[in-house]
Order: C-alpha cells, then structure tokens, then sequence
C-alpha cells in the first residue's frame, strides 16, 4: 500500500478553519522565506492570509507569474552532463557530502552484514552471480550488502550503520540516496518503491541492505540477469511481497558511473524487464530508454479493442473545441473510440450551429460551473469501457495516445493514467503532480530543471492533472465520480488519491503529449474553498507524505530545494 490516508471519513480529529489558516500561513511563509524576490514575497504575503486577499493575489499575480515563468526557463541539464559555467546544484541548496576523513564508529551489530565487494570494471557478471549466490546459500548472516572495490571502507561502513540503525523485523529490503553520477545532483528516492517505476529503471540502487533469508525464497539473484542483477532481484522481490524501506540521506556507497552506462547494462536491463512483464503475464514491448539503465516499456493495447469516450467539457470557446477535436480526428491511429461533449450553458451562435451539426453527443450541463459535476454527467451518458476526460483548450500531439494509455489503463493494479502536458509555447507544463508538500504540476522546464531518469521514466505518481485523465469506467462509478463539493479544482487531484485505496496505482507516461492552452477556459476560477476542503480531508501540510517523490524535495515557489533531516 501507498500509505494514502482520508482523514474526513474517520474519527480522526478533523482541521478546524484556524488549523487550515495556520497551515497556509507557514506554507507561504516558508516561501517567502527562501525567494529573493521582492515581487513574490509581496504577492506571497498576500496568499493565505483570507479569501478576499488570496482572490486578489490571485487575479493579479498569477499572469505576471506566468509571464515571469516563461522569462525565467531553466536550461534542461540531463543527468550525467556537468555545467561549465557557475555549478548548478540540484536541489537549489544541496551540498555533497563530504568523504570521511576517519573511520565510522563500528555499529554493534555489522556482524549480520554480508559485505561482497564487486569490480565491475574488470570481473565478468557471471563470475560476480556467482560469488553472490554462493554468500546467498552459505551465509549465516542476516543481510547482504553489495560494493563496488572502488567504494572506500569508511563510506561502506557508514551506509551499512545508517542501514542498520533504522532495520526492522519487517523490512526485507533497506535502501538510501546516492550520490550518482553527477556530483552536483544526488540521486533522490521516494519512501515507496512503485511496481510501474521499478520497470522504467532501478529506482532502488545502492548503498541497500537485503535481507538474505528473503533472496533465498526467490532462488538467490538470476544467472541470466547480468549486470542487471540488483534490479532483477527488486522486481522479483516486490512481485513477491517483500517490504522496502527507504532511509533519507544521501551516502557515497552508492553505484558507479559505469552502473549508468548502456554499454555496461543497457542489454542486461532490456533483458530482465522484458522478462518480468513475461512473469506477470503481461504482453507488450521493451526498448533501450534515454537513459543507459533504464528502459521504455509498453503494454499492448487489449483485445478485442475496448471502446473509448472522450469527455471534453466546455462552455462557448467552440475555436478552441474545433481545435481539440480536430488533432483528435488527424493524428489518432485508435478507431474504436467516440467523443462526448458536455455543454455548459453555452449561448453564443457560432456554438450552438457547430452543437446542431456535429457528428458527436452533445450533453447539456446547465447550471454554475462546477467541473466535477459536468465531468460526472458525462461520465452517467458513457457506456464505453474507458473514458478520458479531456480539456477543450487541448492539442494532441501523440498520435497512439489512445493505445499507449489503454495498455496501463487495462493493467488490474492501474487505476488512473495522465500525460505529458506542454504549454502553448512548448514548455512542459505538467509531468505529474507532486505533493512536496502542496499538490503541483511537476515541470521540466521550470521547478525540476532536468531530463533524468525519473522524469523520463513511466512512473507511479501521487496523481495527474484532470486535463488528460483515462480510466475504466466501472471504476469511476463504483468511486462515486469526481467529489462535487470540490467545484472546480483539486476534484482530480483528489479522485486520483481516492482510486488508490484498494491498492490501484496512478501512472503517468511521459510517451504521450499534448499541447495544453492553460486555463484558456477555467480562467481565474480557483475558489480557497475547494483547496481548504481538500487540505482538511488528506491532511495537506500536515502528515501527507507523496509516496512516489523523493521525500528529500521539498517545492517552494518554482525551486526545488533539498529538505536537510
């Protein structure tokens, strides 16, 4: 499970309005604390102090920040590439640790640590299985840790007490940061290792503890796994229930640059995810990915075809539907789908003709606009097996969208599936939405300026913005739909936590794109009521944790800054 929690609907104790003040008081004071600059300290003293201050904020600032956005793109810098220039850390305030000019004070219990050391530069992977396999069936110690000879004793030692000082009976493996192969940025994990991430690449790494008598039950790690071998056993491991423990800090025992290069593992990790959808009885395709580790995976689309409503609402802005739908009808290569769209007390003339004349359904959805409420309706007049609810102010830019979002949509642990979303400039606008610690769109371009293997990667995600959401149908009934309490914003944010319950994923793919003219039609809606509503029902700023992002990344403003523990 993701840990996800609601806290409405138990007898914990509900926030009370002074708690939600309090908490949007120290969240933008933390802002303000760490931007430097006099514009956003000023609109950032105005937010969260009432409503009527927060609205205004909100129509006055927001463009300028956009525009202040758009001016201020970070250049992307992939993940092993080093500035010439100033150094560029990553997060905004990380330092690397420094190397250990002594010997760590010996934890009492080191002696349940296997310790093999590997050379991956010269030694052969078959003769390092084996000697790992041989530790795996002789030792009478209760962990296994694994080390490059290129790794100095001080810094293993200092991972392995770090480990061990917060090992449990339940935990089958422990993992923490690394330093990677960039030394400006680390290599952040989130506290819950994702079956759908774990694929895209090895997001447990090293410096790891694991738990010996757990590698048995598996058969040890697999002959044919090569280089790939650690990330072998962690698909194995997870398929088989084991617990994973991941510990904060960033340590130097980590993997080598050559752990990251395609022509040391590249083959190896194709081999052993393709093989492991093969185990789950998953059929589809496994590619090299952008990065030398990592891999681009797809599940074919299901067959017979399912059939698919895309639910567009609007009110007027028939230029803008035109639009959408027609890159819907140009560039999607999936036949067996359909479009609904929900009409919003629409009244100009060009609008009402194009709803006369059009081939699709046209729902009426009158009344004040309340995005969930209109979505839910559209849903009620679906009878397809999966929708996508879909922004009017959307351009497709992938063409097997539908079949790309269908294969992880069909998958029994996948609840909801999200996009990538790029502004009308060709900026990233949205690669998921993070809590760190207030629900926001990830961005590329902007507040995580890289290209590394988690934001390339196919990934479990905490949610997804509603302007591209598929999901099964039969699902979306049995959820009650979209919360029409939240009128117009966190109903997605919030539909995506409440699919999660029974133990469903919600994967974002980076593979499929479209162009997103952001708030063309919502505007400045964005009432305090529905955030406040939201705040108090998943203890937002309080004991929220997003499973799926690094818990060391803590999101201010537009920066990324490193949460020092």
């Amino acid at each position: 499970m993701n840990g996800i929690k609601r806290f409405d609907s138990t007898d914990d104790k509900v926030l009370s309005d002074r708690d939600i003040k309090r908490r949007w008081s120290q969240f933008h004071g933390s802002i303000r604390l760490v931007q430097g600059n006099l514009f956003q300290r000023v609109v950032g003293r105005m937010l969260g102090e009432d409503t009527i201050r927060y609205r205004v904020a909100r129509l006055v600032g927001r463009p300028l920040l956009q525009l202040i956005r758009r001016l201020r793109r970070k250049p992307l810098v992939e993940s092993t590439q080093r500035p010439t220039m100033k150094p560029a850390y990553f997060p905004h305030n990380y330092r690397p640790p420094t190397p250990a000019t002594e010997p760590p004070a010996l934890n009492s219990d080191l002696h349940d640590v296997d310790i093999v050391l590997l050379d991956e530069q010269t030694q052969t992977a078959s003769s390092a299985l084996k000697a790992l396999n041989r530790v795996v069936n002789e030792s009478v110690a209760q962990w296994l840790f694994i080390s490059d000879t290129s790794i100095p004793e001080f810094d293993r030692i200092a991972a392995i007490n770090a480990l061990m000082s917060l090992a449990s009976p339940s935990d089958d493996v422990l993992f923490a940061d690394e330093l990677g192969p960039d030394p400006l940025a680390p290599i952040l994990k989130a506290p819950a290792v994702g079956r759908h991430t774990l694929l895209s690449f090895n997001c447990v790494g090293r410096p790891a503890l694991i738990r010996i008598s757990t590698l048995r039950k598996i058969g040890g790690f697999e002959a044919k796994s090569g280089w790939a071998f650690e990330h072998d056993a962690y698909l194995r491991l997870l398929e088989h229930g084991a617990q994973f423990h991941h510990v904060t800090g960033v340590f130097r025992a980590g993997r080598t640059p050559l752990a990251f290069e395609e022509s040391h593992i590249g083959v190896d990790t194709v081999n052993i995810v393709r093989t492991a959808l093969k185990r789950r009885g998953l059929k589809g395709s496994v590619s090299q990915g952008p990065f030398g580790s990592s891999v681009r995976w797809r599940i074919d689309t299901p067959r017979p075809h399912p059939s698919v409503d895309i639910i567009i609402p609007t009110r007027d802005r028939i230029d803008l539907v035109k639009q959408c739908i027609a890159a819907i009808e140009e560039l999607t290569t999936y036949e067996n789908f359909d479009i609904i769209i929900l009409d919003n007390d629409s009244k100009e003339a060009d609008t009402l003709e194009y709803f006369s004349t059009t081939k699709y359904r046209v729902v009426p959805c009158p009344g004040p606009f309340n995005y969930a409420l209109i979505v839910n309706r559209g849903v009620h007049h679906s009878s397809a097996d999966f929708v996508v609810t879909l922004n009017n102010d959307t351009i497709l830019v992938t063409r097997d969208w539908l079949e790309q979002m269908l294969g992880l949509a069909s998958l029994s642990d996948v609840s909801i599936v999200g996009a990538s979303l790029l502004d009308q400039h060709g900026h990233h606008e949205h690669d998921s939405i993070v809590v760190a610690p207030y629900p926001q769109h990830l961005r590329t371009d902007s507040n995580y300026p890289r290209i590394d293997q988690f934001t390339a990667a196919v990934r479990d995600v905490a949610a997804v913005t509603g302007a591209v959401q598929m999901v099964r149908r039969e699902l979306w009934e049995s959820l009650g739909g979209m919360d029409e309490m939240l009128k117009v914003t966190m109903n997605d944010v919030d539909i995506c936590f409440r699919s999660q319950a029974d133990g469903r994923n919600v994967v974002y793919t980076p593979d499929v794109q479209l162009i997103h003219h952001v708030s063309s039609s919502r505007g400045t809606l964005d009432p305090l009521e529905d955030r406040n509503r939201f705040i108090r029902r998943w203890d937002i700023f309080g004991s929220f944790r997003d499973p799926y992002f690094p818990e060391s990344l803590l999101l201010l403003g537009e920066t990324m800054y490193y949460r020092h523990r």
